[in-house]
């Protein structure tokens, strides 16, 4: 019961100081760092960005071409009877880029003895944003390499049942044609 009055009397003196001037000027004082500190947080750079602007950095034919395979590999060594294996895959184009452009049109017309002509000329420029690595193109999409061709060889590679779900995995797995992969048995 003491230790209850105790909590009581300390939740009464703290009351006490809050309704007093120095307490309700010190509470409002902390009240207008917070808001203060929430307005200039905007002008701080956050980690976050700066983290995810790398990880949305774009990947060269041949990034894309090593993690597709190391990946290929891993999944079609999982294959039962595929047994070791190595993974090779081309492509038919690299990485590609568009870009935001802006066009103006200009039309021109022209009344003479033969009647009116009209003239139209389109013009189309890149769009260009300052970004934090210089002035560079609005990129609007990329477009990731389109896979040409696969070849597996493994242990399991002469057997038609593993030769099957191999390809029948990789044509899932890269959205291409049974025409594109080719498996074969490694030899010792």
């Amino acid at each position: 019961m003491d230790g209850f009055k105790k909590r009581g009397s300390a939740v009464i003196n703290i009351t006490e100081w809050i309704k007093g001037k120095k307490g309700l000027n010190i509470i409002i004082a902390i009240g207008l760092i917070g808001i203060l500190l929430i307005g200039l947080s905007s002008f701080w750079p956050d980690g976050k960005k700066d983290k995810s602007s790398q990880t949305k950095s774009s990947k060269t034919a041949e990034e894309f071409i090593e993690e597709t395979e190391k990946k290929l590999t891993e999944i079609v060594g999982s294959i039962e009877g595929a047994g070791d294996c190595r993974v090779m895959v081309t492509l038919e184009n690299g990485v590609e880029y568009l870009y935001a452009v802006a066009q103006d049109l200009n039309s021109d017309k022209k009344e003479d003895s033969n009647g009116v002509s009209e003239r139209m000329d389109t013009k189309e420029s890149v769009i260009i944003v300052d970004t934090e690595n210089g002035r560079q193109g609005l990129l609007v999409t990329e477009i990731q390499p389109t896979v040409k061709g696969v070849v597996v060889v493994c242990r399991g590679g002469d057997q038609p049942i593993v030769q099957e779900r191999i390809v029948s995995t990789i044509t899932t797995a890269l959205n291409i044609s049974s025409k594109r992969v080719c498996v074969t048995k490694l030899t010792d």
